[in-house]
């Protein structure tokens, strides 16, 4: 699984229009809770390319970069949790998950 990171926030805007053309997924990870770590380590030995196709993963370390998960959940609309992932596309979330119910399957029939 090949994460892109997410450090900047005008990389927003970016994956926005990245997201008219490929779905587009955001995992806000906290990097200090084992929930966190747990749901990260089943995601990505679950993921497999060729099912998630042109899915494009991005990592965001919200202990580092809090604001720019701050922004997300006013951008998205999306409550703040952790660990979660946002599934992107034509510039608003479609699906969204935290905890345990991050789930590839599930990601999958989402894109």
């Amino acid at each position: 699984m090949n994460w892109n990171n997410l450090t900047e926030e005008n990389q927003l805007e970016e994956i926005k229009q990245e997201s008219y053309n490929q779905p587009v997924m955001i995992l806000k990870h906290s990097t200090t809770c084992s929930i966190s770590a747990t749901a990260l380590s089943r995601l990505e030995r679950s993921w497999k390319d060729e099912v998630a196709k042109d899915l494009k993963p991005y990592y965001l370390d919200l202990l580092k970069l809090r604001p720019i998960s701050n922004k997300i959940a006013q951008e998205f609309g999306v409550e703040h949790e952790s660990p979660q992932i946002l599934i992107i596309k034509n510039g608003q979330s479609v699906y969204d998950a935290s905890h345990f119910d991050i789930r590839f399957d599930e990601i999958v029939n989402h894109i």
